[in-house]
C-alpha cells in the first residue's frame, strides 16, 4: 500500500510528465484536451472541483503550467482531480508508475 505522501509525489511526477509534453508542443493541444475533457465532466457531474478547473483553464498556458506543478497542498488537491487525464498515452503513464512501484522517482 502506498502511503499518501507517495501518491502525491507520483501525482507531482505525472504532472511534469504532462507539462513538459504540452512545453514540448507549440499547439497546446494537451491544454485544448484538458479543457474538453473539464468541460465534459461538468456536463455530467457540476462539482465544485470541476468548476474550479474549468476556472482555472481559462487562464493562459504559464499559469494553468504554475498550478500544475504547485508543490502546496493546494497544489496536491488540485491534482487529485485534473482534467489531463488524456495528455500521456498509456505507456508514458504506466512508466512512471513502474519507476515508483520500483522506488525510482526520478526519470
Amino acid at each position: 500500500m502506498r502511503t499518501h505522501q507517495e501518491i502525491d509525489e507520483r501525482s507531482l511526477e505525472l504532472a511534469r510528465a504532462v507539462v513538459a509534453k504540452i512545453d514540448g508542443d507549440p499547439q497546446r493541444e494537451g491544454l485544448c484536451c484538458a479543457r474538453d475533457t473539464c468541460a465534459r465532466w461538468f456536463r455530467q457531474n457540476p462539482a465544485p472541483a470541476i468548476a474550479e478547473w474549468l476556472t482555472i483553464l481559462q487562464e493562459e498556458w504559464e499559469r494553468v503550467r504554475l498550478v500544475l506543478l504547485d508543490e502546496t497542498e493546494n497544489g496536491q488537491r488540485l491534482r487529485q482531480n485534473n482534467p489531463f487525464c488524456g495528455v500521456l498515452t498509456p505507456n508514458e503513464r504506466w512508466e512512471i508508475y513502474r519507476r515508483f512501484a520500483h522506488g525510482q522517482t526520478a526519470a
